[in-house]
């Protein structure tokens, strides 16, 4: 067993592990289940943190004792089952785990000091890409060998200033490195240049370098609220109990165990062969070997087992159990089925049982392997902080269990967290965080961490802080006024509880009365001559092609289903046809009944029911054909128009076909156009057939409200244009029933003394 450590100098925390080894091997040779008949031994080597010893202890391993020849192991007293390394591992542990942290308090700018070494550059190469996945930028990174910045800090104080400009440091190096970034923080601390303002996060191997009270404020002060990353352990009360047991004065071939012992109580273990000195400092107090264990502070040594010594610990059991795999085995080597030696194993026989090995130690945690390791590896997050009354501790504020499910791997308890400035560091490039609402910009020639907020577009959102992009609101939703949450759209159409659906419902109600009282009195006075003398077969069927137009309009208001989509523009184009084929009807009648008036005019034979039966029956069948060919080749439908108006959906009757619709008007306004021509061109026939100047004015108000229905109805949406419809088709059915009946009713009420034969052949305004 060879030492470098002179006395006094001995590592605390490295002897833990040493304990953790000879613990495990005392535990084991105890269990006679485990290993009967079998006994392990250890060597102990300690490289002193020097590359090349390292060679050197690893060559001396596979070789004859006293002799380096790597591969020629002759002698049989010391059989070379299994080496455990030391505790720098190669790579970092489970990084993507690790950085989550930064994501957690929104961290996006942090330093980096990293070992020139390969660990350093491994380090540096997975974690790269890492950061910037996660978008967090490096404020700056040092890479150096840090036994040179002991130099470096008593050349300038000045050259770790950048260091201090980060309000998180990462630290990756071997376990010496925190010593030498200790002393440049403690004695930038003395200077008084810093304050404690640095939230510093240490890789799972990093240590904390205390060699004993008085150093204790000095170097760890710089550390309070530091993360740590270490490795997971749980409580083993038998260690507790075997560190109590320990007795310097009788340390049972432990050479490291008094030098230890006279470092941490800074006492000295009196030896027969060796003369008390004398001097400044002197006398030192005896050990009596009775000193308390209890009393060393935990940052110096502690009691419980640290994470790498409970490493130390599953290493060494996980060995014993593959041993015992091995012995209980059917497929055992020959050498033990012949009851030979142990001696006789190799190690490369042990290593197929070693990684099948799965068991769970006396703390109950499971530990097997897996391809790329210790398969069962977990994290704790420690806290580093210290107390007004000088006392240093940690405690457990997360942990990262590679094997949770995802989302659920790493936790992290913020609210437990003593923070160096008593609240979570921002540790972001810009002062300004984008709230929800916003999105983020990075300006030209800038790092991603150091973005611009811009509001988001119209019609997207972003419910979350410092979001990449912002996101459109599904159809049926739109953005609050703030844009961080969608709202659902309201429907729109057109409503009998509307007060614009109640006033057209109303309005044609009234005409609909309206046109039924006309019909009621015309009836009634069937006989009276001036019924008889306008034809009253198309005044009737006039009237009542009137009322059903005026009736359609209920096809219109409420929520649009298929039928209704299928009949309301249909009924609306046949009814006016109708009604407008019965006004020209009228009209032709009158020309025709003048002209028959002049001698030898044959036009006398066209006169009667065939010709107004023709015309009624002709002019409303070519507009049913045309709604035919529509519902046939592309029937309207209900339809949803969620991006014509902000925050509502239209419930609307896409008409199908716009070139259908557009040619079913373009008729009726022909129809309109002949009929206004017919009866303009006869307003100025003898007073008898006088009824043409009332049909030149109706046709002239109907003619006049479709053209303005047109821009109208293009230039509205949802329930606007369905109320344009409906009052186009209210008004011009208004305007034929006021100006064509209105007069005559009149007569017929109030004026009976003019509904006479004589007094129609005689008076004008009929």
């Amino acid at each position: 067993m060879s030492a470098c450590a002179l006395p006094g100098l001995v590592e605390s925390k490295n002897y833990q592990q040493l304990l953790a080894l000879v613990f495990s091997v005392k535990e084991i040779n105890k269990d006679s289940n485990l290993l009967p008949n079998i006994t392990l031994g250890f060597h102990i080597y300690d490289n002193c943190q020097i590359e090349r010893n390292i060679s050197l202890i690893s060559l001396s391993l596979l070789s004859t004792r006293g002799q380096v020849v790597p591969g020629y192991k002759c002698d049989r007293q010391d059989p070379l089952l299994s080496v455990i390394g030391g505790d720098n591992p190669k790579s970092s542990i489970q990084m993507a785990s690790i950085f989550s942290i930064f994501k957690v308090p929104q961290w996006n700018w942090v330093g980096l000091l990293a070992s020139e070494d390969d660990r350093g550059e491994g380090f540096i190469s997975t974690l790269m890409p890492m950061l910037q996945e996660k978008e967090i930028c490096l404020a700056f990174m040092e890479i150096f060998e840090f036994h040179e910045l002991l130099n470096r800090i008593f050349k300038s104080l000045f050259v770790v200033n950048d260091w201090f400009k980060a309000e998180v440091i990462i630290l990756f190096g071997e376990s010496s490195s925190s010593a030498y970034v200790q002393l440049a923080a403690s004695t930038r601390e003395h200077l008084r240049i810093t304050l404690y303002q640095n939230v510093w996060i240490l890789i799972s191997h990093s240590k904390f370098t205390v060699k004993g009270y008085r150093s204790l404020l000095k170097v760890m002060k710089p550390f309070h609220g530091a993360l740590h990353f270490r490795d997971h352990t749980s409580d083993l009360s038998e260690f507790s109990q075997f560190l109590l047991s320990l007795d310097p004065l009788n340390p049972q071939g432990d050479f490291f165990l008094p030098l230890w012992w006279e470092s941490v109580f800074d006492c000295k273990i009196q030896r027969s062969n060796q003369v008390p000195q004398k001097g400044p400092g002197f006398p030192v107090p005896p050990c009596t070997g009775k000193e308390n264990l209890q009393n060393i502070p935990s940052l110096i040594f502690e009691r419980s087992m640290t994470g790498e010594s409970y490493n130390i610990y599953n290493a060494i059991y996980a060995v014993a159990h593959a041993l015992h795999a091995i012995y209980g085995s059917g497929a055992r080597p020959a050498m033990l089925k012949l009851g030979k030696k142990i001696s006789n194993i190799q190690s490369w026989q042990l290593l197929p049982y070693l990684k099948k090995v799965q068991f769970n130690n006396s703390a109950g945690d499971e530990v097997f392997f897996s391809e790329d390791g210790l398969g069962s590896s977990r994290y704790d997050l420690l806290n580093w902080f210290w107390f007004p009354n000088q006392s240093f501790v940690y405690i457990k504020v997360g942990q990262i269990d590679p094997r949770a499910p995802p989302g659920q791997d790493f936790t992290i308890n913020l609210d437990a967290i003593v923070w160096p400035t008593k609240k979570v560091p921002l540790a972001r490039c810009g002062t300004k965080r984008c709230h929800a609402g916003e999105r983020r910009r990075v300006p030209e020639d800038k790092l991603v961490c150091c973005y611009q907020c811009d509001a988001c577009p119209e019609g997207t959102i972003s419910n979350q802080t410092d979001a990449a992009h912002c996101e459109p609101c599904p159809e049926d939703q739109y953005p609050n006024k703030d844009k961080d949450h969608c709202i659902a759209k309201m429907l729109h159409f057109l409503s009998y509880q509307d007060t614009l659906g109640y006033t057209l419902v109303s309005l044609a109600l009234f005409l609909s009365l309206i046109t039924s009282a006309v019909l009621v009195i015309f009836c009634k006075h069937h006989d009276t001559p001036i019924v008889k003398a306008n034809n009253r077969n198309l005044t009737y069927i006039l009237l009542l092609s009137l009322l059903l137009c005026f009736l359609c309009s209920f096809l219109f208001i409420g929520k649009p289903r298929k039928l209704t989509c299928l009949l309301r523009q249909t009924a609306f184009a046949i009814l006016f046809s109708l009604a407008v084929s019965s006004i020209l009807a009228k009209t032709v009648m009158v020309v025709l009944a003048f002209m028959a008036t002049k001698p030898g005019n044959k036009t006398r034979k066209l006169l009667g029911k065939p010709l107004t039966t023709s015309i009624v029956l002709a002019c409303p069948l070519v507009q049913a054909v045309l709604c035919a060919i529509w519902l046939a080749t592309s029937p309207p439908f209900p339809n949803m128009d969620f991006h014509s108006l902000v925050g509502e959906i239209i419930l609307e009757c896409n008409e199908g076909s716009d070139s259908m619709f557009y040619t079913v008007l373009a008729y009726l306004g022909f129809m309109a156009f002949i009929s206004f021509t017919v009866a303009f061109l006869a307003r100025k026939l003898p007073d008898s057939f006088n009824e043409a100047k009332f049909i030149t004015f109706s046709m002239l108000v109907f003619c006049s409200v479709w053209i303005s229905f047109l821009p109208t109805y293009l230039s509205t949406k949802g329930k606007s244009m369905v109320a344009v419809e409906i009052f186009s088709i209210l008004a011009s059915g208004a305007g034929l029933l006021a100006c064509i009946f209105f007069p005559k009713c009149f007569i017929i009420l109030f004026r009976a003394n003019l509904n006479r034969r004589e007094n129609i052949m005689r008076h004008k305004n009929l």
